[in-house]
């Protein structure tokens, strides 16, 4: 059981595996495990640190953002056009962005899958296919309901309100064993019950064998032939983060599983900018309302999230049970001095939901000035009337469950009193610029396609351009799902790793 920590080497580095993996989150764990329980000699390469779950359970929010987190937590898609900036957060540690996510679990829609298996030609992509995948992936990451008696006040409240205007709402599935209801899952998991990858997958692989080497940046792909032979790159120093001691892998196949937001920039440096690399990125572009109510709500007594409603998916909307660490909320309040002062001292009547889009995919992802990638993204005219109808919805909610007062997601915004006043909001917004927005599941920079022209991976995760180089994450998904990515992503990794697995010795053979 191996984990090297890059920031702690002195001298250049070299390996022979039979597969490298580039990322060690929701797809690169995956890959790994099923590659290792193969027999197959993996090692795993991440960016980020190693950091382990008795360690960072201890940290703050703003400390644990910092130390897991890619920009500590700071990262922005820039907004084109009429359209909002938005927050992206992704992870960068051992574990990547599984160890801040909600652990939300939902299998891509059926309705999903239907498009993509007819109109996209991508035939395999099915429930009945991708099933198996899931219900190991269920099984090993103790994915189940979350039970009525770990929804916090904030969320009952929101569910009252939907009951008396007649929308439904549904227990979610997280990957969770012994869940106490902290409330701060997005930050990692101060009570070791979210079964993120670094818990529930990654001890299987180093125990098979496979070697995890932190703090080692991927700077090239190497390629010789047409056929992808290792990787290049340089450990980062653990104090400034500056790539400085250098690094190569061997390998018979390489499997790319940096996150729709770096794959694309890897796959650009290595020489694969074919026109589809980078472009299609779809964000799931989300939002919170909060409401206040006269009676004690201590929203942060119960699982962050736990019910949501699909009862607006026919409009491209879902809803979702959110409340988070009172810090971070406090943050987005409303108000200068003393009114904000007013408002934190508010926060224990404070409830909490948030709505995310079914979006077109109208983002890219482009080299820069740093390491970290240019973000880009044109919300469609469509997604802008999403956005609106959803913070309405919210509202609604709100003053049905009996809330004084509505603070929508809009910067400088004042709080909203009445449904009327609501309504009038909605009816005349302002620009939606002013929209605080943000994502969690970006996907879609590497799609999968049917054709060689129609994207960057077949549907087996092979790049159509190069022989042994997989790609393995969220940026092969070829299109919004309107649903929380990991256990989607998961999924599709274990469909591509089983795929090599069944293949792997006519790899070898094109990589002699």
């Amino acid at each position: 059981m191996t984990i090297l920590r890059g920031r702690d080497q002195t001298s250049p580095f070299s390996a022979s595996v039979d597969v490298v993996v580039i990322g060690s989150g929701a797809g690169g764990s995956i890959v790994a495990r099923e590659l290792a329980r193969a027999g197959r000699t993996v090692m795993i390469l991440e960016e980020g640190g190693y950091h382990r779950p008795e360690e960072y359970s201890k940290l703050t929010p703003s400390r644990a953002m910092r130390t897991l987190a890619r920009e500590a937590g700071l990262g922005l898609a820039v907004g084109l056009g009429d359209t909002p900036i938005m927050n992206v957060m992704a992870g960068k540690c051992v574990g990547g962005s599984s160890v801040l996510t909600g652990g939300v679990c939902f299998r891509i829609p059926d309705d999903v899958l239907h498009d993509w298996s007819t109109r996209l030609g991508l035939d395999a992509m099915t429930p009945e296919a991708l099933d198996p995948h899931f219900s190991e992936i269920e099984s090993d990451l103790s994915v189940a309901l979350v039970p009525a008696s770990m929804r916090s006040r904030s969320t009952e409240l929101f569910v009252e309100g939907a009951d008396r205007l007649g929308v439904t709402m549904k227990s979610l599935r997280r990957n969770t064993s012994g869940c106490k209801g902290a409330a701060r899952c997005n930050f990692g998991c101060p009570n070791g019950a979210k079964m993120s990858v670094d818990v529930s997958v990654l001890p299987e692989a180093r125990e098979l064998g496979t070697v995890i080497v932190s703090d080692a940046l991927v700077e090239r792909i190497e390629i010789a032939g047409g056929v992808a032979r290792g990787v290049r790159g340089r450990f980062v120093d653990g104090e400034t983060g500056d790539p400085k001691i250098p690094f190569e892998v061997r390998a018979r196949v390489v499997v790319v599983a940096c996150g729709s937001l770096h794959t694309p920039i890897l796959l650009r440096k290595s020489g694969l900018g074919t026109k589809h690399v980078g472009r299609h990125v779809t964000l799931h572009p989300a939002f919170r309302v909060g409401a206040l109510f006269d009676e004690t709500v201590e929203g942060w007594d119960g699982a962050m999230q736990s019910v949501y409603s699909d009862h607006y998916a026919s409009e491209g909307l879902t809803l979702i049970g959110i409340y988070t660490a009172p810090s971070v909320l406090a943050a987005a309040f409303p108000g200068v001095g003393r009114e904000h002062r007013r408002r934190v001292r508010s926060m224990p009547n404070l409830a909490f939901f948030g709505a995310m889009i079914h979006d077109e995919g109208g983002g890219s992802v482009r080299r820069w000035l740093s390491r970290e990638p240019l973000v880009t993204y044109r919300m469609s005219e469509r997604d802008r009337r999403r956005v609106w109808r959803g913070i309405e919805i919210l509202g609604d909610l709100a003053f049905a469950a009996g809330a004084r007062e509505v603070m929508l997601p809009i910067f400088g915004a004042e709080a909203i009193k009445t449904p009327s006043e609501l309504r009038a909001f909605v009816a005349s917004p302002p620009s939606i610029k002013k929209v605080e927005c943000m994502s969690f599941h970006p996907l879609g920079s590497a799609k999968m396609s049917a054709t060689p022209d129609g994207g960057v991976v077949k549907p087996t995760g092979e790049s159509w351009a190069v022989a042994n180089l997989f790609v393995a994450d969220g940026s092969v998904l070829p299109t919004s799902i309107g649903v929380n990515s990991q256990l989607p992503v998961m999924g599709l990794a274990r469909r591509i790793a089983v795929g090599i697995a069944e293949t792997f010795d006519a790899h070898a053979r094109r990589a002699a």
